[in-house]
């Protein structure tokens, strides 16, 4: 559910398996974004509020409509399965 989600509401920005895309938007597969360093709370509130730049040149992240809590901490668990395969806990 979480990777139907990303799919339809992230990808399109930070590209597919969250691998991002340059110019666009940053990987969410990255050290920077390892749980001991943003927490699957911290994509729930970028989801719902917007985030301002702060670790990218891609500028800010505007809230993204038409995503429940309930939603983004599915695409977060999709995000952390990808993290894990790729070395990042």
């Amino acid at each position: 559910m979480g990777k139907r989600a990303f799919e339809a509401k992230c990808a399109e920005c930070h590209g597919a398996n969250a691998a991002g895309q340059n110019g666009v938007a940053p990987p969410l597969v990255h050290r920077i974004y390892e749980p001991s360093h943003h927490s699957d709370m911290a994509f729930v509130l970028a989801a719902k509020n917007g985030v301002r730049a702060h670790h990218w040149n891609f500028g800010d992240m505007p809230p993204v409509d038409g995503l429940t809590n309930g939603d983004v901490e599915m695409i977060a668990r999709y995000i952390r399965e990808l993290q894990k395969e790729n070395g990042i806990f």
